[in-house]
């Protein structure tokens, strides 16, 4: 059974004066290696003297590059996507027999591609005493990060962060407590700092209910990298494998390269709203597939 959904996601910015905006990088269309099927999908910019871009970026994330042309007192971006959630097993995919068991060693070509995903910050003394308590016997790989998902999940509670930015390690662990890209930033230093390629994820998560509010939320999420599997999402807000609300729009080797907006603008006193709908559907998309980026 699968069900299908409408989600609408507005970000607005409102200035205390008319200013000029910079280039605006827009990182809200699903990646490529989105599993979630995604019937449609269109990006809306206000206000319209603008330039937009589709491009991929360097890492192969879909990006709209917007040039204002005159300065503005406020601006917006709509996301409106349909998206068909079915039930998906996280766990089907195969492992390299070299790998099947942690630790293992990255052929040496594999470990070259993915050094900007081994890149590692200063390591703290929180970070340091939470890492001696991982076991370091052999065990099967898939059961491994299964449980270490489940530890940082389980050490560090969710709260809702709207303050940008991504807190760091040692931080995040004096608290106890923070926001999805926090978790998940923490869950990407202990993968690395364990051997593995991982990097950031952000996206979007639909999580349908049978009964009750269906929810949607941006989100973020780690992804590790395992011979024979490719990328495999571990969330650990949830402390579980992805699965197939998870609707990835970005992925980068830092929080930065994936966050869902980036550009620059005066200084200004800004006022910020975001506003996020999901509804289901009973009937076909709404809103056309944009143009492949060339």
């Amino acid at each position: 059974m699968s069900l299908r959904f409408a989600l609408t996601h507005r970000s607005t910015y409102r200035y205390a004066r008319a200013v000029g905006l910079g280039p605006q990088l827009i990182r809200l269309r699903p990646a490529p290696q989105c599993r979630t099927p995604i019937l449609s999908y269109a990006l809306q910019v206000e206000p319209a003297t603008h330039w937009l871009h589709w491009q991929q970026d360097p890492l192969g994330n879909f990006m709209a590059r917007v040039l204002m042309t005159e300065p503005v007192a406020a601006f917006s971006v709509t996301v409106d996507l349909t998206a068909e959630i079915s039930t998906v097993n996280p766990f089907d995919f195969f492992v390299e027999p070299e790998a099947a068991t942690w630790p293992f060693t990255p052929e040496p070509w594999l470990a070259e591609q993915l050094l900007p995903y081994r890149r590692l910050d200063p390591l703290g003394p929180l970070l340091d005493a939470f890492l001696q308590e991982i076991p370091r016997t052999p065990r099967g790989t898939v059961e491994f990060l299964v449980n270490l998902t489940a530890r940082v999940h389980q050490r560090v509670a969710y709260v809702q962060r709207p303050e940008p930015g991504v807190w760091d390690t040692e931080k995040l662990l004096g608290e106890g407590c923070g926001s999805c890209r926090d978790s998940s930033w923490l869950l990407v230093q202990m993968l690395r700092r364990l051997g593995f390629g991982a990097r950031f994820v952000s996206g979007y998560l639909i999580e349908p209910v049978m009964l009750g509010r269906d929810d949607a939320e941006l989100h973020a999420w780690a992804e590790v990298y395992l011979p024979g599997a490719g990328w495999i999402g571990l969330d650990p807000t949830s402390g579980l494998l992805a699965g197939a609300g998870h609707i990835p729009l970005a992925a980068a080797p830092d929080p930065a390269s994936a966050a869902p907006i980036s550009g620059t603008v005066e200084p200004v006193e800004t006022e910020t709203r975001f506003e996020l709908a999901l509804r289901r559907l009973g009937e076909g998309p709404d809103f056309p597939m944009p143009p492949a980026p060339r």
